[in-house]
């Protein structure tokens, strides 16, 4: 399935050779299929780092959320304690629902922005959320990456992610197997990187990007 994509169609948009959206579960393997893609001659953006290490820095942002989760929230050198914050989202839904408010706006006009400076570049946008905030037609094709669910809980304990926890945040998104349905392709990560890659590559030459 081929959905023109709308940023494509903003006013003074210049045409863009190729967007993918890559999203799936946590843990499923997203950030090691972007990297891939980036060797396949792809530009990347990773939406969690821009939260990391542009939007939370801000100052702004940083009073906003100390505002309204308290100081506590805030370490002693002034940046957001970010396992703390985690651990108060994902235990209320009203506050992570706040949060995501505050933030995938400003996530989404900076990627946006980055795109413009090479519309005719091939992109890939890795959005761990980009179906649950409804951003699939900003997009050629959208691509999840998926994996079995037990070997999604075992990388997230790698992570030092606790199980309890790691259900719990899993929990917190679309399920995999909607994003499966939603989704234009789909790459299997339950075997190694080495098939990882070759299903990239395949995909690579059949949606017809060339390096």
């Amino acid at each position: 399935m081929y959905r023109q994509a709308q940023f494509l169609q903003l006013p003074g948009a210049a045409q863009s050779r190729m967007l993918l959206g890559l999203t799936g579960g946590i843990g499923c393997g997203k950030s090691t299929a972007a990297c891939m893609f980036e060797q396949f001659g792809f530009r990347r953006i990773d939406a969690d780092a821009l939260v990391r290490e542009e939007i939370l820095p801000d100052p702004a942002v940083i009073a906003r959320i100390r505002e309204r989760f308290g100081p506590t929230v805030v370490t002693a050198a002034g940046t957001i304690d970010r396992p703390r914050l985690a651990d108060m989202v994902f235990v209320d839904d009203a506050a992570r629902q706040w949060l995501e408010e505050l933030i995938h706006p400003q996530v989404r006009a900076r990627w946006q922005a980055r795109v413009q400076t090479a519309p005719e570049a091939a992109w890939v946008i890795e959005i761990p959320l980009l179906f649950e905030k409804g951003l699939e037609n900003w997009f050629d094709f959208v691509v999840c990456v998926s994996c079995a669910p037990d070997l999604q809980l075992a990388r997230l304990e790698r992570r030092g992610l606790a199980r309890e926890l790691a259900v719990q945040r899993i929990s917190k998104q679309l399920p995999l197997a909607r994003k499966i349905e939603l989704s234009d392709f789909v790459l299997s990560n339950d075997g190694t990187t080495d098939f990882l890659r070759e299903q990239i590559s395949h995909l690579v030459t059949r949606i017809g990007v060339t390096r």
